[in-house]
Formats: C-alpha cells, structure tokens, sequence
C-alpha cells in the first residue's frame, strides 16, 4: 500500500461518524487507516472502538481534546507509506478522492496535493475553495501575509468548465495528501500553530524548498460546517478558538515566518468570529462559560502531559 489516510479532529465530535463512515465507504483504493480520538466524550469513543474492531484500522485515544497539528502528528508518527492523506473529521468525502489525489501526485511529482472543497451538507452546489492563493509581499518594507480561497461560495455548476489540474499557492486540511518525505525532511508539523494557519505553514515550506502545491478538481470533498452539539463539542470549541490559542497561533506564525504580526488583524478578526458564533446559544452566561470550559480542558491537557 501507498497511502495512509489520517483521520483526525477538527473542532468538534459530532460530525466524526458521518465523516468516518464517508472515508470507509468511499476509499476504494489499498490504504492504510488511521484514526486519532482526542479526548471525544462516551458515546464517539464507543462508537471508534466498535468501528476500528470491526473494520481494524488503527485507533489512537488521548483522553485530553487534541489541537489538529497535535492529532495529525500522532497519526503521522504511524505512517510508512509513501503518501499520508488527512482528513479532518467534518468533511465527507466523495468516491474516487483518494485515486484522484495519488494519481496526480504520480503524473505532477507534487509534493502536497489538494481535492475541491465544497462546503454545507452532503451533495451541496457550493464551492469553498478550488485551490487558494497565498505569499509574503514585502514592497512596502513590512512583511505582509496574505491568502485567499479561489472561487469560494460559488456554485460548482456554473464553473464546472474552469475546473482544472493546476499548480496553486495553497491547499487546506479539510482533506490533503502529502509525500511522507516531506516530513522526513522538515519534521513533523508545527504544534505551536494551535488554532489557524497550519495549512499555510506547511505550503509555505513547500514552496520555501522548491517543492510544488497542486489543485485536483477530480477529487472531491465537502466540508460541512455546524454548530456544536453537547458539551463535548463546546468545549473543543471553546478551547480550539479560545483567545489564548489565538494569540498563541499568531504570534508563532508572524514570528516564524519574519511577518507584520499587524498584518494578521484579519485573521484575528476571523477566529474571533467564529469561536464567538457559540456564545449566542448561552446568553449572558456567555463571559462565565468560556473561561470556565476552556480552564477545565486546559487542567486535563496538562495532567495528560505530566
């Protein structure tokens, strides 16, 4: 076998069946499967242990809530196939992906490949990203990070005739393919990137050692966004945007990548958005909550570290 598919959390628990079953069912090419549990409450753990007795791919439990980069490292630290693909686990992917992926890092030599991400509910019209620009611009003596996503919200059946196999700045971790040589070479991925950029991170290090980013429109998956369900999906949340990781995040990235760490007030703005998208299911509970949850989940990664 050539590839090892790495499933991995994201920001929340509930979605992890839907988006297992999806790669089980859907990956019909040989594969290796790996699956890391971050701390997931009762009913997930159950239904991941069940799962990997049944079909017998390999399960890794922490009993503290994972940031990405730390889950996609447990499961890398598994791999000795050529290719490892993760896949975060609230994103469904379509049959075919996986052949798609590995065939155009075969006829490319592209060193991190790519799918077409849509985004809502299985079977949606809606395009989140086919493929993303991304650079450093210097011009104004300031190191200015940016990056966007190509056709992001657009319907896939009115842009069906411009999708095409093509280098690009950037690809996301909603679903991605990688040469396990590339982290032979630079080791494995940044930890102090807790909360954003580390698809960024990886791409910029690609291109930084001569190595290409590659978009297959071919491959497809769908990222499907909700709100979190259940305590355990809230305090992942909550941890995951929590200002600290935030703060954290950024100041690693614009350190590491010599950046305008101003530059990164969009960034901010955006995670800071999104973690605040919760807090209007808890009314004025909200400034309590927070603090509360994230110090719990913090007090079990520290106890699990010790």
């Amino acid at each position: 076998m050539r590839v090892t598919v790495a499933h991995v959390p994201r920001e929340r628990f509930s979605s992890t069946q839907a988006s297992l079953e999806s790669v089980i069912a859907n990956t019909s090419c040989p594969h290796e499967l790996v699956c890391v549990d971050g701390g997931s409450p009762p009913e997930v753990a159950r239904y991941l242990r069940a799962r990997a007795h049944e079909t017998g791919f390999r399960l890794i439990r922490t009993e503290c809530i994972l940031s990405p980069n730390e889950a996609r490292n447990l499961a890398l630290a598994e791999v000795e196939t050529e290719f490892v693909a993760f896949v975060d686990n609230d994103v469904t992917v379509d049959p075919g992906w996986l052949e798609k992926l590995v065939a155009c890092a075969d006829e490319t030599g592209a060193w991190i490949v790519g799918p077409l991400y849509m985004i809502g509910p299985p079977g949606t019209d809606v395009i989140h990203m086919a493929g993303g620009d991304m650079g450093i611009d210097e011009g104004s003596g300031r190191r200015i990070f940016h990056e966007s996503h190509r056709l992001a919200n657009e319907r896939l059946s009115e842009h069906k005739a411009e999708m095409r196999r093509e280098p690009v700045d950037m690809v996301e971790f909603h679903a991605m393919l990688v040469r396990r040589e590339v982290f032979e070479r630079f080791g494995p991925m940044d930890e102090k990137l807790l909360s954003a950029d580390e698809h960024a991170d990886l791409c910029l290090l690609a291109h930084k050692h001569g190595g290409t980013v590659y978009f297959e429109p071919e491959s497809k998956v769908t990222y499907t966004p909700s709100r979190p369900k259940g305590p355990g999906d809230r305090a992942f949340h909550l941890l995951r945007w929590s200002p600290d990781w935030n703060n954290r995040t950024l100041d690693h990235f614009a350190e590491k990548w010599d950046l305008d760490r101003q530059s990164l007030r969009q960034q901010w703005r955006w995670l800071t958005k999104h973690r605040l998208a919760i807090y209007r299911r808890f009314g004025s509970l909200d400034p309590v909550i927070r603090p509360l949850v994230t110090w719990r989940e913090q007090r079990k990664r520290a106890r699990a570290r010790a």
